[in-house]
């Protein structure tokens, strides 16, 4: 009989070896795949009775899950093991299956699946084929799958821990090229500061930044270059790089990843031409358009991975904006308005934008309406009633005020007393003339009976004089009390609060309109005073009459002119047309328009600004 024993002992070696191999590469994997077989591995060597296991893996998108280990052959068909995989991932619990997937019977085979969870994240889930066993063997299974995935859930847990490191570096360099970029106003300091600080964070010899122009990238900014020569070969090399990427809209890395090398021809022959180990084109985005084009080179440091491509693309889409609002102010007016009257020729005849066509159809509609519609043109000026004649009623000697029994606004009659001055010292004059008069004739007569003719001539002389004095006092009391020449209405004057006041002899106290006989008196602006003309017709609305227009018509143009809110105006008198007046008071404003003649909408409502700018050319114009 031939003993088992070396079978088993070659058996168990056999297994230690593996089992020693498979701890090597977990704990020194050379990348991801191999840490997860060797998990794999030695998780099922754990196992007793396990015969084939699955570790299934979330993609990046999160969504689906993809097999990342399988045991104990990669190449052996173990999709037998998937209904049970999907059920601990929908369940999102452990899960104990029979051989088929079904139900499991105690002392058959049995298929054990647990998912991989970690801050309420689906990563994945492991599943075993296990050989048929005992309650206790089963439940033994389990709990080395639950022990074992801790190794997964802090093996993820240091993923996320680096991935949120880098971001964190990534987010405080996007904030240093942002801050860089900030610092200057136009948009060459500015991406030279970026190229500069890019150079230095991401180890480049060379940062170069270009923008788009008539349809190709020309180079603007070199690394720790204040000024070069744009006609030079490094510049046309660049500019070819960047162009390459420009038209490809995607960023260009050079050497490509893979076989892919008919998408970095241009990035292949700068790199040659420059001695450039590696290259890394990325686009600069404003507005979802590609504007420019940031080129990065090192000289002899490693090719740019994966973190310094999401890096240079992040900083193209961040800067875009900034660098896209800069060179859109720096542009000259001449691009300004060439780049305005463009997007109108698009926006009018290109196929989309119906609201900018409508507008224009709309415009144009309204442009025809307004040259075609002739109206008749009206210069508007501010405009004053004034009575047709106005009598000043002055002091007629020196005085003081008795009464006041009108004022500004009254309406009077014809021989109504308006004042009265104090007529006590007349009338004291008029009574010492009186009776000096009376005396003299009694001298005169005393030399009449004497024949004294010498006596009797001085007599009469002097008897003339006073009667002369008393005539004059009696002419000053008829005249103390002011009348009223005509009917109509006190235009001005109000001695009410000036009893007792002296008053000057020619001082005007009073002015009188009749309430008959008006004229209008219109300030008309000296840009329009030319087109007026004696005898055009013109309406007025008053202010205090805003729902009648009154016809009038000019009768006279003042060649003087005035100053009246800063402006020249001139005075043009019209008078009113026959109608009822009776409303109608001197000193009442309003606004009045002179018919000038009839022209289109639309010469109407510019000629003013035509005539201002032909004016200000005029000035300007040698």
């Amino acid at each position: 009989m031939i003993s088992s024993a070396p079978v088993y002992r070659l058996a168990d070696e056999q297994r230690a070896r593996a089992e020693s191999m498979a701890w090597s590469r977990f704990t020194s994997p050379a990348d991801g795949a191999e840490f997860y077989n060797a998990w794999l591995a030695l998780l099922a060597s754990r196992v007793q009775g396990a015969r084939a296991a699955l570790l299934l893996l979330a993609k990046e998108d999160g969504a689906t899950f993809a097999v990342s280990a399988a045991w104990p052959d990669p190449q052996r068909d173990l999709r037998y093991l998937g209904p049970t995989a999907q059920r601990a991932l929908s369940e999102r619990s452990g899960i104990v299956a029979g051989p088929d997937g079904g139900a499991h019977v105690l002392g058959q085979g049995a298929q054990v699946a647990y998912p991989i969870e970690l801050a309420d994240t689906l990563w994945g889930a492991v599943v075993l084929d296990v050989g048929s066993g005992s309650a206790a063997e089963l439940q033994a299974a389990l709990r080395e799958v639950h022990w074992a995935i801790a190794w997964l859930v802090d093996h993820f847990r240091e993923q996320m821990q680096r991935r949120e490191r880098a971001e964190a570096q990534r987010m405080a360099l996007l904030n240093t090229l942002m801050a860089a970029a900030l610092q200057h106003r136009e948009l060459q300091p500015s991406a030279l500061a970026v190229a500069n600080e890019l150079a230095t964070q991401l180890h480049c010899d060379r940062v170069s930044v270009g923008f788009e122009a008539s349809g190709q990238v020309v180079p603007l900014v070199i690394s720790h270059i204040a000024s070069f020569d744009k006609r030079s070969d490094l510049v046309r090399h660049l500019g070819e790089a960047m162009d390459e990427a420009f038209d490809l809209g995607i960023a260009v890395v050079h050497p490509p990843p893979g076989d892919d090398t008919l998408r970095a021809l241009a990035h292949a022959e700068a790199a040659r031409e420059l001695s450039a180990q590696a290259m890394l084109s990325v686009p600069v985005i404003d507005a979802g358009q590609t504007i420019g084009v940031m080129t990065l080179e090192r000289s002899d440091g490693p090719a740019f991975d994966a973190d310094a491509q999401r890096v240079a693309r992040a900083v193209g889409v961040v800067l875009g904006p900034v660098w896209g609002l800069q060179r859109h102010n720096s542009r000259a007016a001449w691009q300004r308005l060439h780049e305005g009257l463009r997007s109108a020729r698009v926006a009018l005849f290109g196929p989309r934008h119906p609201g900018a066509k409508l507008i224009a159809s709309l415009s144009v509609l309204l442009l025809l309406v307004l040259t075609l519609v002739q109206i008749d043109h009206r210069v508007a000026a501010r405009t004053t009633i004034e009575g047709s004649t106005q009598i000043a009623a002055a002091a007629p000697f020196d005085g003081f005020i008795a009464q006041g029994l009108v004022r500004a606004g009254d309406s009077v009659r014809k021989g109504q007393p308006m004042a009265r001055l104090d007529d006590r010292e007349l009338k004291l004059e008029a009574a010492r003339w009186r009776a000096e008069r009376d005396q003299l004739l009694s001298r005169y007569q005393v030399a009449m009976a004497a024949a004294d003719r010498g006596t009797m001539g001085v007599m009469a002389a002097q008897v003339s004089q006073a009667e002369a004095q008393l005539t004059l006092a009696e002419d000053k009391l008829s005249r103390s009390t002011l009348t009223a020449p005509f009917d109509g209405v006190i235009v001005s004057g109000d001695l009410s609060q000036l009893v007792g006041a002296p008053v000057e002899q020619g001082k005007l106290l009073f002015e009188v309109a009749p309430l008959e006989g008006y004229r209008v008196v219109l300030k008309i602006d000296d840009r329009d005073i030319g087109r007026l003309a004696a005898g055009q017709r013109g309406e007025l609305v008053l202010s205090s009459l805003p729902g009648r227009a009154m016809p009038f018509t000019v009768r006279s143009i003042t060649p003087i002119s005035t100053q009246q809110d800063g402006r020249n105006v001139f005075r043009v008198e019209a008078q009113l047309d026959a109608g009822d007046l009776a409303r109608l008071r001197p000193g009442m404003e309003g606004v009045g328009k002179v018919v000038v003649g009839r022209a289109n909408l639309l010469w109407v409502w510019t000629h003013g600004l035509v005539d201002w700018l032909r004016l200000w050319l005029w000035n300007w114009l040698p």
